[in-house]
């Protein structure tokens, strides 16, 4: 029996306008560290986290898993966790040259935004395919697939005008502890999420001009 299905897609009357018009949207994203405290409904979370599993993944087995978080006791051990990894970084783990790359953006151990946000999505990666109705229990490009979802779940976020941050202390194996994750499962990104803070600030940062990143041969 066949598996496949004729492919279908809406295409715009004006495909150039269309794109055109998603890029410059997009260039409006940047990443946020204050969160306002207005509630996000757990409706709309669903539904990012509904099209960030629309990703295309390596043979299809879509090794991802995300965890949303609104508790503000497991907010406050995650961030406690957070900032003891963020210490080791900034006094001694990192080296000079990271931190002057990183000193324009005005970071520092301290991760209040862990709390603040509304919700925070921890992305974890599954090393092992665990469904019912799997042929093997092999994943593939398990970074490369959950990458893709990761980025899909942020555009899904821009789209609704929800302000996000990838946030990535190293090690992150506190959010496997924090999180009772399975040993298959690995932490890939902390994503906290919510409205942006009223007063809330983001560097002055310019993005690379297309020719610096485009090669048409």
């Amino acid at each position: 029996m066949s598996t496949q299905r004729p492919h279908q897609i809406l295409r715009p009357k004006d495909p150039v306008a269309e794109a055109e018009s998603f890029f410059q949207h997009m260039s409006a994203r940047r990443s946020v560290r204050r969160f306002s405290s207005e509630p996000v409904p757990e409706a709309l979370i669903r539904s990012l986290i509904a099209t960030a599993g629309t990703a295309p993944s390596g043979a299809n087995k879509q090794p991802w898993r995300f965890v949303a978080i609104q508790t503000p006791a497991l907010k406050s051990k995650i961030r406690a966790a957070a900032e003891i990894e963020e210490k080791a970084f900034y006094n001694g783990r990192a080296s000079q040259e990271w931190l002057q790359d990183l000193a324009h953006i005005g970071t520092d151990d301290q991760k209040p935004f862990l709390e603040e946000a509304p919700w925070l999505i921890v992305v974890l990666k599954r090393m092992r395919d665990d469904r019912d109705d799997r042929v093997s229990e092999k994943v593939y490009y398990v970074n490369e697939s959950v990458g893709i979802a990761t980025g899909f779940l942020l555009v899904a976020a821009q789209q609704a005008g929800l302000a996000t941050l990838t946030h990535t202390p190293s090690p992150m194996g506190f959010l496997t502890d924090c999180l009772g994750a399975s040993e298959h499962e690995r932490p890939f990104v902390l994503i906290p999420i919510g409205w942006p803070h009223p007063e809330a600030t983001v560097p002055v940062q310019s993005r690379k001009p297309l020719d610096d990143i485009l090669s048409i041969q």
